[in-house]
């Protein structure tokens, strides 16, 4: 990882992009996975860890009927979590992960390790859904940190 972690830091300098993160179930894992290289300053701008429905609704400004009728962990919330995000940190890449990195919390509709990645390069914007079948929480977390830094990548190739 340390290696896709130095490619993008790298290609991000190059292209002098800046990037903000908005994490839920990763817990600020992402951010720190980016920080913890050398240089990340000069592209790195905002992480915020929104782990409670409240730090969504208030800091993301996500509407409270989103989370009521979708839930926290829905394709709806991780969309406005970037797209506010976005409006936020005025960075050129956005991203945001909600998710259920277990091991309780999960139902049939909604099971432990379902996460949803959103992505957003200028006009450009992708939420895709995963679910991680390790059970695991932190193998959840590294699972989707490691396919937040490949949509990175692809974002900024």
């Amino acid at each position: 990882m340390k290696k896709l972690l130095k490619k993008i830091i790298k290609l991000l300098i190059k292209k002098n992009l800046k990037i903000s993160l908005a994490e839920s179930c990763t817990g600020g894992l992402l951010s720190s996975s980016i920080t913890s290289i050398s240089g990340s300053s000069k592209v790195f701008n905002l992480g915020i860890v929104a782990y409670s429905n409240e730090a969504k609704i208030n800091i993301l400004k996500i509407p409270k009927k989103i989370v009521r009728i979708h839930g926290a962990v829905s394709h709806e919330t991780c969309l406005l979590m970037l797209k506010n995000l976005n409006r936020i940190s005025k960075t050129n890449i956005s991203l945001s992960i909600t998710g259920i990195a277990g091991p309780r919390g999960g139902t049939k509709k909604k099971p432990v390790g379902l996460v949803f990645i959103g992505i957003k390069k200028d006009n450009k914007t992708l939420v895709k859904k995963y679910l991680f079948k390790n059970k695991q929480r932190l193998l959840i977390q590294r699972a989707a940190v490691n396919k937040a830094l490949n949509l990175i990548l692809s974002f900024i190739k």
